[in-house]
């Protein structure tokens, strides 16, 4: 029998035919643009945004250095020495003569390679020793879980200083190792809580218990629900990395040769321009607190995004925006809509 083309969807055809019709109907294939977009769709908001457009900022100025510096980082102008800012040097010079300006453009790319090592070394120790700990039970577990919180609770800049102390003339390999050494627990600790509220979902049971080796698990079930986490703990860490690179610089642990923002703070107070020769010391902290504020913007995005609570809150904040109502206003708003039923001034009130 025929089933008419209007009818097959009604008594024609059982209900449940009708369900495992809908059923196989096979789901839109991931592309690995669509999976790259849902992956950077923490640094969707503004506040990301614009941290990341900072921080490209200095990333551009760090590669293209011996561009933009007017003179070299060492080039002394001994007839121009404590000038102040003109056309001929933009940020003034120091006790010798050397350009402030090319100082601070060149000591941006030491202050990023060491950074952005420090926190990849941190962030993969991290990533090894807290995962591995939420996962595993037992003995394992507790044993790389008192090794983070022993690391934990060192005092990270006396330990920074004596290791870095130990060096005549250390590369910059080896003071992002310091820094990342002594900044990779508090990620773990952080990994470790999360890997342990995963480890009971129904997705990672059915994988163990499909036999799936223990690296598929990982690095396939469980770390694309940690980017986020990961990924807040990135920026985090650079900030510290950045923080204690300056610190070691300006109290001079770290050799001068190695030029820095910290570095021209040393020299700055150890010729005592503090607070006559502003413009040797204020521009590059301007420089740490711009990195810092950066930072800690995209870290605020990525919070905004896990956190559901701080992510429907902006949403809605964002929405009334649009719509010309304040969000933190004390009163609500109350605009005056024409009713349909009214006509020539009679019209109705309606709260929005």
């Amino acid at each position: 029998m025929t089933i008419p083309a209007d009818d097959r969807t009604g008594a024609g055809v059982p209900a449940t035919a009708v369900l495992l019709t809908a059923e196989r109907t096979p789901a839109p294939r991931k592309t690995f643009w669509t999976q790259l977009g849902a992956s950077l769709a923490m640094f969707g908001n503004r506040k990301s945004a614009a941290g990341l457009i900072i921080l490209g900022v200095f990333i551009l100025v760090a590669v293209f250095a011996p561009w933009i510096a007017p003179y070299g980082p060492s080039v002394q102008h001994l007839d121009a020495t404590l000038q102040p800012p003109s056309w001929q040097h933009l940020l003034g010079t120091t006790h010798i003569g050397e350009d402030v300006f090319s100082q601070l453009v060149y000591g941006t790319r030491g202050v990023l390679v060491v950074g952005f090592l420090a926190t990849i070394m941190a962030t993969v120790v991290a990533i090894v020793v807290g995962v591995t700990a939420g996962y595993l039970r037992g003995w394992k577990s507790e044993s790389l879980s008192a090794l983070s919180n022993v690391f934990l609770v060192l005092p990270g800049l006396p330990l920074m200083i004596i290791i870095a102390s130990q060096f005549e003339d250390p590369p910059l390999v080896v003071i992002a190792a310091v820094l990342g050494l002594t900044g990779w627990a508090w990620g773990a600790r952080v990994l470790r809580a999360q890997t342990m509220s995963l480890r009971n979902r129904d997705f990672i049971q059915a994988a163990r218990a499909n036999g799936e080796p223990l690296h598929r698990i990982i690095l396939v079930e469980m770390l694309p629900n940690l980017m986020a986490i990961i990924a807040s703990s990135f920026v985090g860490t650079m900030t510290a990395a950045v923080l204690g690179l300056t610190t070691l610089a300006f109290i001079g642990v770290i050799p001068v040769s190695n030029l820095n923002w910290g570095t021209i703070l040393f020299w700055a107070q150890q010729n005592s321009a503090f607070p006559d020769y502003w413009w040797w010391y204020v521009p590059a902290g301007l420089c740490i607190a711009l990195l810092g504020v950066a930072l800690a913007l995209i870290n605020f995005g990525i919070d905004e995004y896990v956190n559901p609570r701080l992510r429907s809150a902006g949403e809605r904040a964002r929405a009334l925006k649009k719509r010309g109502i304040d969000a933190n206003a004390a009163v609500t708003a109350v605009r005056t809509i024409p009713s349909p039923a009214t006509t020539g001034s009679d019209q109705e009130s309606t709260p929005v």
